[in-house]
């Protein structure tokens, strides 16, 4: 997986920012709460994200793709290497990873990003 792709693609959601933390981690954050990341420096995972309950058990069962490390508890997973997933997966994953993370945000800020949205189109 080319980062700079992984980067565009997870920028092209709405509201998506992007954010270095932990000294080397590429954040993507919708109303200040993360939704995918992935390490700018050789790491043991290149990508890790938000899934559904149920979609965990699938995907670390799977081989390449192992619970993230500090928030497997929120059901996140990482990916060991770039092709654990096909492309067409892993967007889909990373889409609904958005998803997941943009519907539990509070119903105001919620708002307040769609308002700015209308704001700018």
């Amino acid at each position: 997986m080319n980062l700079d792709w992984f980067r565009r693609y997870c920028l092209s959601f709405p509201h998506a920012t992007e954010h270095i933390l932990w000294g080397g981690d590429l954040v993507f954050k919708v109303g200040g709460k993360m939704f995918a990341a992935a390490p700018l420096d050789p790491a043991p995972v290149c990508v890790s994200f938000k899934c559904t309950p149920e979609e965990f058990a699938d995907l670390t069962a799977r081989p390449g793709i192992i619970p993230a490390p500090y928030s497997a508890r929120y059901f996140w997973v990482a990916l060991e290497y770039e092709d654990a997933l096909p492309v067409a997966e892993l967007k889909r994953l990373l889409r609904q990873s958005y998803g997941l993370v943009f519907a539990k945000l509070p119903k105001k800020t919620q708002a307040q990003l769609a308002a700015h949205h209308q704001r700018q189109n």
